[in-house]
């Protein structure tokens, strides 16, 4: 047999088995016999890989349930702990990590503020090594287990370099910053185990469309509202954007001509009126109480300003604020309707969904108001579902994509297929 034929059989057999892997891992548990016409293999062939990933330790037995007249059928379904995930979510105000099992239950966290020292590039780094360490020994589990290490950043991801990925964030002050060669060199993993550096708002949206709100659709944009703001924007159900391309600086489109700076040094960028900064220092330009000491409990005080209790008025000034914010953001997300005609828009990041639970409806209509009728009419707009570790959550489905395109092979090198 040549080469070119050891390849196509090599091919064909990883094809098989990431088919199956996939099938349980979304849809499991499933018997061989329910696995074969949902993946269009053979039963011969649904055999053939069951033993293989079952050898491999990837597949387990998960009860059985009774067949027509027959045996009753053996369910299977994907090992969670075969293998272990983490996720990084390098956010506005801290660093986050998270590891998980396969399954995507979450074993031990570490968190690492980033407030008093901003995005100190060393800094950083070390932070993320740091909790890397600690989650492995919080959960005592070996760093050869892992399938890999997905990293959610701000800015744009260039992975054209020979080094590895290469960070522009010009809103942090990360100018090419080689974050993949630095953690590469100073996380202490096994050669094997590949690090993943994605935009956070594309690892937010992968989670969404993967378990969240997003699930299902084919076209749909997904916004991620915190300190800053991004998206992510998902065609033909997979995420929009190639290997030069953040696809997701929606925050840095233009609202206002000649308007509020941005922390990007732009004057008028949606990012300077929706964000949580930007409505925190909107309040306090308007004489508001900060009410907090960081930026998640003074929006949390804001809001609570803004809505009547039993014994108070809503604060009008507050309610004022956050009907402005609600057509600010509505107009934005009538720019997607308008530029992508999605099936679903979906609010979160922790802002997004704090800001959302609050005036929703009337982001719907600022949007319907903003956007051609005829595909607005066809857009929902939903908040997000899995809380604010989406992020997280998203950037750990990095490794988990690579680990199913393969069909849960080895990797032969440590350079990740994208």
């Amino acid at each position: 047999m040549n080469d070119r034929e050891k390849r196509t059989v090599r091919d064909l057999r990883r094809t098989n088995r990431s088919a199956v892997l996939r099938k349980l891992y979304f849809d499991g548990p499933l018997s061989r016999q329910e696995l074969a016409p949902a993946t269009g293999l053979s039963s011969g062939s649904i055999s053939n890989v069951v033993a293989e990933l079952t050898a491999d330790g990837l597949l387990e037995e998960a009860g059985s349930v009774d067949s027509d007249g027959g045996r009753p059928r053996t369910l299977l379904r994907v090992a969670r702990r075969s293998a272990y995930l983490i996720g990084v979510d390098v956010g506005e105000t801290r660093i986050r990590v998270e590891l998980f099992d396969l399954a995507l239950t979450e074993l031990a966290r570490a968190e690492r503020p980033l407030a008093a020292h901003g995005y100190d590039v060393e800094r950083v780094v070390g932070h993320i090594c740091d909790a890397l360490a600690d989650v492995l020994g919080a959960a005592d589990v070996a760093p050869d287990r892992l399938l890999g290490v997905g990293v959610g950043v701000p800015g744009i991801v260039d992975r054209s370099s020979p080094g590895g990925a290469v960070v522009h964030g010009q809103t942090i002050g990360w100018d090419g910053v080689p974050l993949e060669s630095l953690l590469s060199g100073a996380a202490g993993l096994p050669p094997e185990v590949p690090l993943f550096i994605e935009n956070g708002a594309k690892t937010l949206g992968q989670a969404e469309v993967w378990f969240g709100a997003g699930r299902g659709a084919r076209h749909a944009v997904i916004a991620l509202i915190g300190s800053g703001v991004g998206a992510c924007i998902v065609t033909d159900g997979g995420l929009y954007g190639g290997a030069h391309s953040s696809a997701g600086e929606w925050g840095h489109t233009t609202l206002q001509v000649r308007g509020r700076q941005c922390r990007c040094g732009a004057l008028g960028c949606l990012e300077a009126y929706v964000s949580a900064e930007a409505v925190l220092e909107r309040w306090a330009e308007i004489g508001g109480d900060p009410g907090g000491d960081d930026e998640e409990s003074a929006l949390a005080a804001l809001l609570a300003r803004a809505t009547p209790g039993p014994s108070r008025a809503a604060d009008a000034k507050a309610v004022a604020l956050l009907d402005e914010t609600a057509e600010y953001l509505g107009a934005g997300i009538a720019d997607l309707v308008n530029l992508f005609n999605p099936e679903r828009i979906i609010i979160s990041g922790w802002a997004g969904l704090l800001l959302g639970r609050h005036f929703l409806p009337a982001v719907r209509r600022s949007a319907a108001a903003y956007a051609l009728r005829h595909p607005v009419e066809r857009t929902t707009i939903e908040l997000g579902r899995l809380g604010p570790d989406a992020v997280t959550v998203g950037a750990a489905t990095l490794p988990l994509a690579d680990f199913l395109s393969r069909g849960g092979r080895g990797r032969e090198s440590a350079t990740p297929t994208r």
